[in-house]
C-alpha cells in the first residue's frame, strides 16, 4: 500500500484537470485550491492547518508570475510541493547528538504504539552507522515488556540493561552511568506507555527526564490514527517539552492526517517513520521527499538509498560486468531476488520511481511468482544454473518436480532469461530495444 495513496489520488485528479486546461484564471486556481481543502480535510488533516495551508498556496498561486506562466498548472503544482514540505520541515529534523557521550534518546507513548519495537528499529539503524547503543528497559507495568524489549534488542544485535521491576527512574539512572563506563555511545530508554494519558504516567516520565537530561525526548505515535495522535502529541509535548515525534505504521496510513498536522500543531519535528513489521523498517522523515510522493513524483533518492542498503558497491560493480558482458546466470538472478527482498515490496520500489506509481496502484503484483522463480532455480544442478541451454525435456521436467511446480511454469521463466538476455544484448549493440524508441 502507497504512503497517504488516498491523499495522492485526490492531488493527481484535481491537477490533471488543471494540466488539461494551460492557461488559468485565478477563478480556476481558487476552484482547485477549494478542492484541495476538501481533500485534505477528509485526510485528516488539522482544520486550521488545512485552511492555512490552503491561503499560503492560493496567495502564491494567483499571482502574474503563475497565471502569465506558459505552464502554469506546473507552476501551482510546484507551490504545493514547497508549502507541503515547509508544512512538515524543520530546522531540527536530525537526531541530536549529545557533545558529551552517551546520547540519551527517552521514547515515549503511549500502549499499542509500537514504542518498544521502536526501540529495537532505532538501535538497529543506528548501529549501522556504527554506534554502540544500550537499550533500557523502563516499562515495568505492561506485561512482559522487558521480554519484548529483549527480543527486539536480540534481533538489532544489541545489548539490554534492566533491573525487572526496580524504580524506573533508578533504572534509568543505572543504565546511564553503566553506559558511561562501558563506552556506549547512545542510551535507548523505552518507558512505559498506557491506554490512555494520565497523571500517574506524566509523573513518572518527568522524574525519568529530570534524573537524566535525555538528548532527545522522542514521541512515538500511530499514524494511522490521524487526528487522535495529533491530540496525544499536543499532550505529551504540553507536559514533557519533547524534541521529536517517530510516527508509526506509515506504511499503512493512505490518509496522511497526522504526518500533514503535528509539526504545524506542535512545533516539533518528525524525526523518523515506521514502515514495516522487520527491524530494518525504519526511515528518517525527509518532509521534501514526502511532498514528492503526495503529489506522485516519486522518490528517487529514497529508493537509491534502499539500493545501496540492499547492494554493496563491490556487488554492483559486478552486476555491471556481468550485465555487459552479456554473461547474467541464475545464479546472478537468485542474488537479485534476495536484494530486492531486502528493499521492500515490488510495488513501493517501483512507486518511488516518478511517473510510475499512479500507473500501477490498481496493477495486482503477484510477489509470489518471485517465490516460484526461485523454487525453480534452486532445483536446478550449478552446471544448469550457469548453462541454461543444456536444460532439455527431461531436465526440465526433473526442475518442475523438484520445485513443486509444472513444466510450463519452468519453460516460462527459461523463456523471460533469455528475452532478458537478449534484451541487454540489444543495449550493450547501441540498437536499442525492438519496439522502444531510440534516444
Amino acid at each position: 500500500m502507497a504512503i497517504f495513496s488516498s491523499l495522492s489520488d485526490k492531488f493527481n485528479h484535481i491537477f490533471s484537470k488543471l494540466t488539461k486546461r494551460g492557461r488559468l484564471t485565478e477563478l480556476e486556481i481558487k476552484e482547485a485550491m477549494r478542492e484541495v481543502r476538501i481533500a485534505l480535510l477528509e485526510a485528516d488533516v488539522n482544520y486550521m492547518v488545512a485552511k492555512d495551508f490552503v491561503k499560503n498556496v492560493s496567495e502564491k498561486a494567483v499571482g502574474d508570475e503563475v497565471l502569465k506562466s506558459l505552464t502554469p498548472a506546473q507552476q501551482v503544482i510546484k507551490i504545493v510541493r514547497d508549502e507541503l514540505t515547509n508544512l512538515m520541515s524543520s530546522p531540527n529534523q536530525k537526531l541530536a547528538v549529545s557533545p558529551a557521550p552517551p546520547t540519551v534518546i527517552m521514547m515515549c507513548g503511549l500502549q499499542g504504539a509500537g514504542k518498544t519495537t521502536m526501540c529495537g528499529k532505532m538501535a538497529a539503524h543506528l548501529k549501522k552507522s556504527g554506534k554502540k547503543i544500550l537499550l533500557v528497559a523502563c516499562d515495568i507495568y505492561r506485561p512482559a515488556a522487558i521480554n519484548q524489549l529483549q527480543v527486539v534488542g536480540k534481533q538489532a544485535n544489541v545489548e539490554v540493561f534492566e533491573k525487572g521491576t526496580q524504580n524506573p527512574v533508578k533504572t534509568a539512572k543505572h543504565a546511564v552511568e553503566h553506559a558511561k563506563k562501558q563506552g556506549f555511545d547512545t542510551v535507548i530508554i523505552d518507558t512505559a506507555g498506557r491506554l490512555h494519558i494520565n497523571e500517574e504516567l506524566m509523573k513518572e516520565l518527568q522524574d525519568v527526564k529530570k534524573e537524566v537530561s535525555p538528548t532527545e525526548i522522542l514521541l512515538v505515535v500511530d499514524a494511522m490514527t490521524g487526528q487522535d495522535a495529533v491530540t496525544v502529541a499536543e499532550s505529551f509535548n504540553k507536559d514533557l517539552d519533547i524534541t521529536g515525534v517517530i510516527l508509526t505504521k506509515l506504511d499503512g496510513d493512505t490518509r496522511g492526517g497526522a504526518a500533514l498536522s503535528i509539526k504545524a500543531i506542535t512545533q516539533k519535528p518528525i524525526k523518523f517513520t515506521g514502515v514495516g513489521e522487520k527491524i530494518g523498517d525504519i526511515e528518517p522523515f525527509y518532509p521534501d521527499r514526502i511532498a514528492s510522493r503526495i503529489l506522485g513524483m516519486g522518490d528517487v533518492l529514497t529508493l537509491i538509498e534502499k539500493a545501496q542498503e540492499a547492494v554493496s558497491e563491490e556487488e554492483a560493480k559486478v552486476l555491471e560486468k556481468k550485465l555487459r558482458e552479456n554473461s547474467f546466470t541464475f545464479d546472478d538472478y537468485l542474488a537479485q531476488i534476495e536484494s530486492m527482498k531486502k528493499m521492500g515490496s515490488i510495488k513501493d520500489i517501483l512507486g518511488m520511481i516518478p511517473g510510475v506509481g499512479s500507473k500501477i496502484k490498481n496493477l495486482d503484483i503477484d510477489e509470489g511468482q518471485i517465490l516460484v522463480n526461485k523454487a525453480i532455480i534452486q532445483s536446478m544442478t550449478p552446471q544448469e544454473r550457469r548453462n541454461p541451454e543444456i536444460i532439455k525435456a527431461s531436465r526440465r521436467q526433473r526442475i518442475a518436480k523438484g520445485s513443486g511446480t509444472s513444466v510450463q511454469q519452468v519453460n516460462m521463466l527459461l523463456k523471460q532469461f533469455e528475452q532478458s538476455k537478449e534484451m541487454m544484448k540489444q543495449l550493450k549493440s547501441g540498437k536499442g530495444i525492438k519496439g522502444l524508441p531510440r534516444f
